[in-house]
């Protein structure tokens, strides 16, 4: 029986710590074999990067990752002192030495393969291995030390786990487990006993640090059970469950395909309240009103707003479609209530014509700015024209005219090979010990910028050209809004595209977008980066309705108003000013009853 154990920087913090640290590791070293990987001790790479930046304001990345695999270096020589001075037979061993084969490339490699007769000939021999996590070495001929970007100690952790076919990977932190929400913002946050993967990379991604999106992926390929515990106590932690496992193999290990299936539903008809106020309160009413009539919404975008208007487009299924359309007839009223006229006719707009929602779906299309570009450039190849867009962290949807579905997912299976799965997915094969409940957890990102390109020509292959030039220069995207309402513009219709990056590439973003916008005679391109991203997370939203209602309802009592939203079958996210990010976590944390009664600190 062999456990992988990886322990974090804080969880190796001092030398008090590791002593601490190499007990745990003895007493589960007395009746199995076991492979510890750790993290630089405390904040040694932020000393270390500090110390490169006092030398150079441009460091070489090859001598980056020299100096910083030095940090894993000094944790795993004293983790192995620690436990043979309590008599276990321990040896240190660094990425290149226990057979961490890279790609070359520097900060940011992912693992081709792990060589493990090194360290299967240690287990043999009944010592514990301690690996530095975080590095490899490179599959070229002078075989340079890599990294593999921040929070690669828990990637270390999980692909070994995967090379070696470990019974678990438990991953320590200074937390129990995986919490509703950042305890150091809602002390309150409650331990959850278990999470799927799916909903692990939405939060992963969205703040909660807990554990890497790349672990996770790896996790979700291969079938690897994960275990969140805490350093400090002997608490049962967090499970992170997954589907049955393809079990693809152990070559190229991080480089499988980024998207695993494309989905379609057909099922599907639209519908948008155009020049509604923009003000707080407006989705909340909408869609409060919708779920009395125990109606499921699916997709939800809200675009940039327009002279203090916005405009709201969503999809029901088809036999909902004249329900939807006259409850949201009955409270356009209400919603308009000292209006302004001067701002455009408020008016509920149904989508006349069938339409179909094509999407890609993906546990590797995190940090791979490519997918998203390659899906709408393929669509423009094939002539076909996206009405709505939104995305998530797995999932990137498009909805399309009915009679161009076929020709879509016949055009994405090409280009991506992977087989067209029916959108009716369920988790129903998901190993959990109930069903899970509609909500999580809730997280935020106030490391947001908004972008929006004004004015862009209403036909195939704008958002692949947007998308593309942004791939290129691998600056990642996360959401996607198309706005429903077009204006003609010299004869020729046109729509405004809203999406998010990361708050230090809003800049280079705007840079690149002036200057194409320049170039193709779009409209303004608008940055602006005070901006925070509050998310609810939870896969049995599926079969529960006014999920959406009441994430919007929370924000609406608490004066708060939403300027982006864009929705998946398992994330709910609002685009909100980044001084009400905070405020925004803790009243939808509230509206959901996530709190717990006792209170979880964070070691400093």
């Amino acid at each position: 029986m062999l456990i992988v154990q990886k322990y974090g920087g804080t969880s190796v913090g001092s030398v008090e710590r590791i002593k601490a640290v190499a007990q745990r590791i003895a007493k589960t070293a007395s009746d199995r074999s076991i492979v510890v990987v750790v993290s630089a001790m405390g904040k040694t790479t932020d000393t270390l990067v500090k110390l490169a930046n006092e030398i150079s304001s441009n460091s070489c990345r090859r001598e980056m990752d020299m100096l910083l695999s030095t940090g894993e270096q000094v944790t795993i020589a004293l983790m192995s002192m620690a436990l043979q001075e309590l008599g276990v037979p321990a040896i240190s061993l660094t990425g290149a030495q226990v057979g961490i084969v890279t790609e070359a490339q520097h900060s940011r490699a992912r693992i081709l393969h792990i060589q493990t007769e090194r360290i299967e000939e240690h287990l043999q021999l009944g010592e514990v291995v301690v690996v530095a996590g975080f590095q490899g070495i490179s599959q070229t001929p002078h075989q340079e030390i890599t990294t593999l970007g921040r929070g690669g100690s828990d990637t270390s952790a999980v692909a070994l786990a995967a090379a070696l076919q470990a019974e678990r990977c438990e991953i320590y932190t200074d937390v129990p487990g995986i919490l509703t929400t950042d305890p150091r913002i809602v002390p309150e946050a409650q331990l959850m006993s278990e999470i799927t993967c799916d909903e692990m990379l939405e939060l992963a991604s969205l703040g909660a640090k807990v554990l890497h999106p790349r672990a996770v992926e790896i996790a979700r390929n291969y079938g690897i059970p994960l275990v969140v515990l805490s350093s400090w106590s002997d608490a049962p932690g967090t499970r992170v469950v997954s589907a049955i496992p393809k079990r693809p193999a152990l070559q190229d290990l991080e480089l499988t395909k980024p998207v695993d299936a494309i989905e379609y539903d057909t099922n599907q008809a639209g519908i948008s309240m155009l020049r509604v106020p923009d003000r707080p309160g407006v989705a909340a009413k909408l869609f409060s009103s919708i779920a009395l009539q125990k109606i499921d919404v699916d997709l939800i975008i809200q675009s940039i707003h327009e002279s203090n208007t916005n405009d709201i487009a969503f999809t029901v299924r088809k036999d909902a479609l004249k329900q939807v359309a006259a409850v949201a007839d009955a409270i356009l009223p209400a919603l308009i209530k000292n209006y302004d006229p001067s701002l455009g006719e408020p008016e509920v707009k149904t989508e006349e014509r069938p339409i179909a929602k094509v999407s890609l779906v993906g546990a590797g299309m995190i940090g791979r700015p490519r997918v998203a570009a390659k899906m709408f450039e393929t669509l423009a190849a094939a002539g076909i024209n996206m009405i709505m867009i939104s995305t998530s962290e797995v999932k990137v949807s498009c909805i399309v005219d009915a009679e161009d579905c076929e020709k879509a997912i016949n055009s994405l299976s090409l280009a991506f090979d992977v087989n067209v799965a029916d959108i009716s997915m369920s988790s129903a094969d998901l190993e959990l010990g109930e069903v899970p409940p509609p909500v999580r957890g809730v997280a935020l990102d106030i490391n947001q910028a908004r972008l929006a390109v004004r004015q862009v020509p209403d036909r195939p292959g704008i958002a692949a050209k947007i998308f593309g030039l942004l791939a290129q220069q691998n600056i990642s995207v996360d959401m996607i809004i198309q706005s429903q309402r077009c204006h003609s513009v010299n004869g020729s219709l046109t729509r405004d595209v809203a999406f998010t990056v990361s708050q230090p590439e809003g800049e280079a973003t705007y840079q690149i977008l002036a200057n194409a916008a320049a170039k193709f005679g779009w409209g303004e391109v608008v940055l602006e980066s005070g901006i925070a991203k509050v998310s609810v997370v939870g896969s049995g939203m599926i079969s529960h309705s006014g999920i959406a209602a009441q994430m919007f309802e929370a924000l609406a009592v608490s004066q708060i108003n939403i300027l982006m939203i864009a929705t998946s079958e398992i994330k709910i996210s609002c685009v909100v000013k980044e001084e009400h990010g905070v405020k925004a976590l803790q009243a939808i944390h509230k509206a959901f009853g996530l709190s717990g009664n006792g209170v979880v600190k964070v070691p400093a």
